[in-house]
Parts: C-alpha cells; sequence; structure tokens
C-alpha cells in the first residue's frame, strides 16, 4: 500500500531521511535506526498477531521490523482513527489522517524509544500532531474562501480585478474537488509557499509521492479550469 491510500496497513517501504527529524514530520533513514531487536514470530494471521505483546511490537518497530508496523496498524489503528474522528468530525479525513500516523511512525522509528514510553502513547502524541496540521489546512481553506467571496461585495472593481478574484474564486472551488492528498501537498506548496522537501517533512509522506501527488493534482486541477473556462 502507498501512503497516499486511506485504508489498509500503511506501506513502510518509504524513502528514509535522517535522525534528527521531528516525530510528527517523521523522516528518519535506517542508518540511524538503532540495532534490530529480536523479533516476534511472524504471524501468519490475525489470531497469530493478537498473541504478540505490546512491548514486542514496539522493539520491533523501534528495530525496523516491518510486520510489527502490521501488527500496530492491527492494534492502535482504530485508537488513532477514533482521535481523529472526534477531532475533525469527518470519518473520512481521520482515515487520511490515520494513514499519515502510521506512515510517520515508521519513518521515524529511529526517534522512538521503547524505555521511555508506550508505543500507543507515542502514536497518539503523532496523531494530535497530525490533526492539528488537518486542522491548519481546513482553517486557511475556510478563510480563503471567505475573503474571496468578500471581494466581490466591492461595487468599485474594474471588469479585469473582477475576472481575477473569479479566477481566484474557480482554483479555490477546483482544489475543493482534489482527491484530499493532492489538494494538500498544492495547498501546502501554493498558499504556504513550501517546497516539496519542506511538504514531505511536514506529511511524513516520501519526496517520490509529494512530486507524484503535485503532478496529479495540476493535471486535475487544469482539467477543472478548462471545464470552467468552457462553462463561461
Amino acid at each position: 500500500m502507498t501512503p497516499h491510500r486511506t485504508t489498509g496497513s500503511p506501506d513502510p517501504a518509504a524513502p528514509d531521511a535522517g535522525p534528527d527529524a521531528d516525530p510528527a514530520a517523521a523522516d528518519a533513514g535506517p542508518d540511524a535506526a538503532p540495532a534490530p531487536a529480536p523479533a516476534p514470530a511472524h504471524a501468519s494471521d490475525e489470531d497469530d498477531a493478537a498473541t504478540v505483546t505490546d512491548a514486542e511490537i514496539a522493539r520491533g518497530l523501534a528495530g525496523g521490523d516491518e510486520h510489527c508496523l502490521t501488527v500496530a496498524h492491527q492494534r492502535w489503528g482504530r485508537l488513532v482513527h477514533t482521535l481523529a474522528a472526534r477531532s475533525l468530525g469527518d470519518s473520512r479525513e481521520a482515515e487520511d489522517v490515520t494513514q499519515q500516523v502510521f506512515v510517520a511512525a515508521w519513518r521515524g522509528r529511529a526517534n522512538f524509544r521503547p524505555d521511555r514510553g508506550s508505543l500507543p502513547a507515542w502514536l497518539t502524541g503523532i496523531t494530535r500532531r497530525k490533526v492539528a496540521d488537518a486542522l491548519t489546512a481546513r482553517t486557511r481553506r475556510t478563510e480563503l474562501a471567505a475573503a474571496l467571496g468578500g471581494s466581490l461585495e466591492h461595487d468599485d472593481r474594474t471588469d479585469e480585478e473582477s475576472a481575477r478574484v473569479l479566477d481566484r474564486m474557480v482554483v479555490t472551488e477546483g482544489l475543493s474537488r482534489l482527491p484530499r492528498v493532492q489538494r494538500d501537498v498544492l495547498e501546502l506548496a501554493y498558499f504556504a509557499d513550501l517546497t516539496q522537501t519542506q511538504i514531505a517533512d511536514r506529511t511524513g509522506l516520501p519526496l517520490g509521492t509529494v512530486k507524484s501527488h503535485a503532478r496529479r493534482g495540476l493535471l486535475n486541477l487544469r482539467h477543472s479550469l478548462e471545464l470552467a473556462d468552457a462553462g463561461r
């Protein structure tokens, strides 16, 4: 599974950057990770996975065991989703946040110290940061839409100025129709003026995935604008 999907277990095969990154952005390379701890016996199904202890999952994840990431998602994915949905009030948006949390946990595993705290508590901390990012992006979209709407109420605008405002509203509307991950990448790039590397740090997505979302998002946005122009 790739990190931009909103369902299923996270794909741990994301490129790593370095051990100094914030766990919220969670870029940490395998070279910086601690020496692998003894991994629990790999389960062939969920019944076997249920026999793995929380401490074994935590040690395995910190040591780079991909199976432990899958088991962690099975065991605490519902907790993360519930926390996100409670704050966001949107189940689909909470699914996106849940995916981001486990991708970030895998990429930031070198920063996790099982002897300093439990894995569920660490995941909860990442969840809070991802929820805060989602709420910030939502507020930014709302404020932009309100500002654009209010600017149309001025009667002293020229036709050219009004056309520019309308164009910006069309762009905002086009962004709102994009898949969430594509929309977030483009908004961070154009409204927050972040580079693609900074977007990868902020979202926990691999840089290649950010570039792919940006490219597809621009193509989809261009198509929306072409349709809007045709309807004028």
